[in-house]
């Protein structure tokens, strides 16, 4: 008799942004319940992303999110850091017997019976698009926030990532708490 696995998706989002965090999601979903236009989530309007979050949070069996602050990133540098990201939201999930789909090349150190990396996972596998969207949405909404405590930076229109207008902020304005201090431009600074 085969056995009964959990399929579980995990992906990251903020990889490559100046400030914020990095966050990852694991998700535990039926693919009846994912929208058929799903997909990475940067190939998904911010709209259509909220809307396919709001689906995905309310259909899935479980959910968990990891992040990893810019102090951290800059301890253990941002690839450790989406590993680390990515274990903690699978931690955050409790389900025995997981056969659990990565995007990307390599694999978390996590307690599973299969694990497999994908490259361009997030488009290809849907349970995988699905917590592309939940990681993405999830940092936007975070930076978001910042943006309240810092709006000089207009962190709500580019989300911390390295715009033309982000890298001026800071050349006008110096850095702030939530800046990644290990990454170009800001190192150099």
């Amino acid at each position: 008799m085969e056995k009964k696995y959990t399929i579980v998706g995990i992906d990251e989002a903020g990889r490559g942004p100046l400030a914020g965090p990095v966050v990852a999601a694991s998700v535990v979903i039926e693919e009846k319940y994912l929208p058929k236009e799903i997909n990475d989530s940067k190939k998904v309007s911010e709209k259509n992303r909220n809307l396919f979050y709001e689906i995905i949070i309310k259909e899935a069996s479980q959910y968990g999110i990891g992040i990893v602050y810019p102090r951290e990133i800059d301890e253990i540098n941002i690839h450790n850091a989406t590993l680390e990201a990515m274990k903690i939201s699978y931690n955050n999930i409790n389900f025995k017997n997981c056969r659990v789909y990565i995007d990307g090349i390599f694999k978390p150190n996590i307690n599973s019976e299969e694990s497999f990396a994908i490259k361009h996972g997030d488009r290809l596998i849907p349970i995988i698009s699905a917590a592309s969207i939940i990681a993405k949405v999830t940092r936007d909404k975070i930076m978001l926030e910042i943006d309240k405590e810092f709006p000089e930076y207009n962190f709500k229109k580019h989300k911390g990532y390295p715009t033309k207008q982000h890298v001026e902020m800071i050349n006008k304005h110096g850095i702030c708490k939530h800046h990644r201090k290990s990454f170009k431009p800001i190192k150099l600074l």
